[in-house]
């Protein structure tokens, strides 16, 4: 791995020094990975109706909330999949759950 940095690119940004070397191009790759995996969440969540208001109303969300309270007669039970997407879209992650998806957007990210 040193054999691939020069003296050079030490002194250079951060950024160039890390394309310089192909392990600091993976690095780069998965830690970006990463972070887009956490931060796409809440924005997926939100266009799909998971607000931290509730629900919103004729989304995708509700559709959902909709069949699961038809599919349980008439409420939606806790830690199904609607209630687990709602506390989400409402409180955000938690730290493990940041961390564990983090990580798997950095495995991604290294396969792809």
């Amino acid at each position: 791995m040193l054999g691939t940095l020069s003296v050079s690119s030490l002194l250079e940004s951060p950024a160039v020094a890390l394309a310089a070397s192909p392990v600091g191009a993976k690095t780069a790759a998965a830690v970006i990975g990463g972070a887009v995996a956490v931060g796409s969440v809440p924005v997926v969540l939100g266009a799909m109706g998971f607000t931290g208001a509730g629900i919103a109303a004729s989304s995708v969300a509700a559709k959902m909330m909709s069949a699961a309270a038809v599919a349980n007669g008439g409420g939606v039970a806790a830690g199904s999949l609607v209630a687990t997407l709602q506390s989400v879209g409402a409180a955000g992650l938690s730290l493990s759950s940041k961390v564990i998806l983090a990580s798997a957007g950095s495995l991604v990210s290294l396969v792809v």
